[in-house]
């Protein structure tokens, strides 16, 4: 059974890994409980369709095409999109994620990073009745900000500058994720 997402955690940034020869995606806590899969089960691996199941249904066509197609070309991908939680509230994700190619050219392999960008589409929307939001770290407000830069840059269509907001977005998750498991450790004791 799926675990329900937080909502207080917004912005919260979660990783996953693609496994191409067994179809199978590999994801941490915050990434399982966003698309609502048992943590332990995302863990051990689940084939991309259990993740695709909770894609909005308008927007799983084109995620599973990016998706096929990125992993066939070898390329950087990046996909906003509609996820249905276990918690029953829709959720906006952005995904970032690099595949990799062996000699002959097929895929190989993925690897990339979730953020639940629910809470910034909705401070888009009411940017002028809303004053400006209260972040509870550094670390967090970070992750606001390389959201936002990464938008900006996505629409200049620059590939080196989608390197970098890409490189600055996996750093970010990696230290957020580093951060959630910490947290979660130092509150079983």
């Amino acid at each position: 059974m799926g675990h329900p997402v937080a909502p207080e955690s917004p912005n919260a940034i979660g990783t996953w890994s693609w496994d191409a020869t067994t179809d199978r995606i590999c994801a941490d806590f915050y990434s399982a409980r966003l698309h609502g899969v048992d943590p332990d089960e995302a863990e051990a691996g689940l084939p991309l369709s259990v993740y695709l199941a909770s894609v909005h249904r308008t927007d799983r066509p084109r995620i599973m095409a990016a998706f096929r197609e990125n992993a066939r070309d070898g390329k950087a991908s990046g996909q906003e999109y509609r996820v249905g939680a276990a918690d029953g509230v829709s959720r906006w994700v952005l995904t970032r994620g690099r595949f990799a190619r062996d000699h002959l050219g097929q895929p190989v392999s993925g690897r990339g990073i979730l953020v639940d960008i629910t809470a910034l589409r909705a401070d888009a929307v009411t940017a002028n009745q809303a004053g400006p939001e209260t972040v509870e770290s550094p670390l967090e407000a970070a992750a606001a900000a390389a959201i936002a830069a990464y938008r900006a840059i996505d629409a200049l269509q620059d590939p080196e500058l989608r390197a970098s907001a890409d490189a600055l977005l996996y750093g970010i998750g990696r230290r957020l994720a580093a951060q959630e498991a910490a947290d979660r450790r130092e509150s079983l004791n």
